[in-house]
């Protein structure tokens, strides 16, 4: 059986968390092994992700892990942090470096994921699973692609269980990537993330903004729909549920979706494989 997660954002007002509720209840249909919260920028989201993370483990028996991030974060705080979710019976956690908001100058006493997952296997040992973030189109930072396969590989070095991996659409780079990695020695489990298409023009911004590449063809066929939203949600699960079926062929660990917390894209991708379990 195909091991599914689902990746959804702490809500903040009560329409969000109503919204959250709709995804929540309609994705556990597919049977997730897990589920994650993301960590706002500089711990600006701080209590709603531990809030999340409680709902979803107490309120729908989910197996959540959250997202923890070093930037902005004292060792102090983040040790808090840890042993919060290990209270809450937590044995997962996402470790990423994050991003610095706007306008604040301290980056933190940790500076990137590599020292963060220092500091949990200090702190804690085996107790959580450690999953950090992996970037088949190289990171949008990274000095090259080399050394950027090399950052991966000392992160994992480091303490890490397995990698998520930014969202694609290009199947080969995250085939290349794996291939690389194996050869520099790498043997933890490297868990495709998966983008649902539903609002195209949200998704360029991102793609943007995180170097994710979208194929010319899908943009060019998006551009043609112009404002037919349906046939846009329609092509976008037809192509993302093409993808997903390229990497199960290949036998990877799992697919790892993120859902923005909408239910309704990652459904219709999920129909098409046939993973519905409920």
């Amino acid at each position: 059986m195909t091991a599914l997660s689902f990746e959804f954002y702490p809500p903040k007002t009560d329409d969000q968390r109503a919204q959250l509720e709709r995804a929540v209840r309609k994705l556990k249909a597919f049977a997730p092994t897990h589920v994650s919260c993301t960590f706002g920028a500089g711990g600006s989201t701080l209590s709603y992700t531990s809030e999340t993370v409680r709902h979803l483990r107490q309120g729908h028996g989910l197996e959540a892990a959250p997202h923890l991030s070093c930037v902005g974060g004292t060792r102090e705080e983040i040790r808090e942090l840890l042993k919060l979710y290990r209270a809450l019976g937590c044995t997962r956690i996402v470790t990423l470096r994050g991003d610095l908001p706007s306008g604040m100058g301290h980056a933190g006493d940790l500076r990137h994921a590599i020292d963060l997952v220092e500091f949990i296997r200090a702190e804690h040992g085996d107790h959580f699973r450690i999953e950090v973030a992996a970037y088949p189109e190289t990171h949008p930072q990274a000095e090259c692609a080399l050394s950027d396969l090399r950052h991966f590989r000392d992160k994992v070095a480091a303490g890490a269980d397995a990698a998520i991996t930014q969202y694609f659409y290009n199947a080969d780079a995250y085939f290349r990537f794996v291939d690389d990695v194996r050869a520099l020695g790498v043997e933890v489990p490297i868990i495709p993330g998966i983008m649902p298409i539903s609002n195209f023009s949200q998704l360029r911004r991102f793609s943007e903004q995180c170097g994710a590449e979208i194929p010319r063809w899908i943009v060019r066929r998006m551009v043609a729909y112009g404002d037919d939203a349906e046939s846009i949600r329609a092509f976008g699960a037809e192509v993302v549920a093409g993808l997903c079926q390229r990497l199960l062929d290949a036998g990877v660990p799992g697919l790892h979706f993120y859902t923005l917390n909408l239910a309704k894209p990652s459904s219709a991708v999920l129909s098409q494989l046939n993973l519905a379990r409920g």
